[in-house]
């Protein structure tokens, strides 16, 4: 398993309010996580800071196996963990009402890949056939799409795309999407916040990562430039899973 993180303020914000981390252990098994917070006076960052830190700490990675069939509750429970830290922080500070973050997370080894999510952050499974959107947003526009109210170009385009209809930290109970998938040698994992899937397609987003030269990190630094190039009107937040094969992607060095 080779992984890769990069985040970029934008062109436009003066904060980076989303916030990643990903973590190997034993060479084997990927722990990853980006947050996109959201929230005046710097909430949104301290909420996105918040709900990663508490992921981390909820979640020990020596307890995760994929085969078990436990990692949906566990990473679930993280979630729900990080839900009420964000929650109790807001509520017992003025500067801090109502903040909040989306989350996308995984834990993935070889075989197997669990996802969770709160919100319009995403993740895809990349392959040479394919690329598939595995989160559904949590957004009203999303909705409206869903309901067949507005079309999948008016939901592209629309002005209040990005409202979500269920984040982490806002309420003090809130419901976290998780499913398990197969995945496979040479297939990739991207997790990211809307400041990279509001700008780059997933036709860019799979030529730049299954083509032309470079590493792992250089290839989500190609993501974080497309989306520059597009506009960077959000900040953008890239996480890559991979999953190596005999001749697999070189690691940097």
């Amino acid at each position: 398993m080779i992984t890769a993180k990069r985040s970029d303020i934008g062109r436009i914000r003066l904060v980076n309010e989303d916030q990643a981390w990903v973590s190997l252990y034993n060479d084997q098994l990927a722990i990853a996580i980006v947050a996109d917070g959201m929230g005046g006076h710097q909430a949104g960052d301290v909420a996105s800071q918040l709900a990663v830190q508490t992921f981390r700490e909820s979640l020990p990675a020596e307890q995760l196996d994929l085969a078990g069939g436990q990692v949906q509750e566990l990473i679930a429970g993280a979630i729900h963990q990080a839900n009420a830290v964000v929650y109790d922080v807001a509520a017992q500070n003025e500067q801090y009402h109502n903040m909040g973050t989306t989350v996308v997370a995984a834990v993935a080894d070889g075989q197997q890949a669990v996802i969770a999510h709160i919100g319009d952050s995403r993740a895809y499974k990349v392959s040479e056939q394919s690329i598939t959107q595995l989160t559904d947003d949590h957004t009203l526009v999303n909705e409206l799409a869903k309901s067949g109210q507005i079309s999948a170009q008016e939901a592209a385009n629309h002005p209040h795309r990005n409202v979500l209809i269920r984040a982490l930290g806002t309420d003090a109970q809130v419901e976290v999407d998780v499913q398990t998938l197969e995945w496979a040698p040479g297939e990739l994992l991207l997790l990211c916040s809307d400041g990279l899937s509001n700008m780059v397609s997933e036709q860019q987003m799979q030529r730049t990562l299954l083509g032309g030269e470079g590493n792992l990190e250089d290839k989500a630094q190609q993501l974080v430039e497309l989306a520059l190039q597009a506009g960077g009107d959000d900040n953008i937040t890239v996480v890559l899973l991979y999953n190596e094969a005999v001749t697999g992607m070189e690691q940097e060095g």
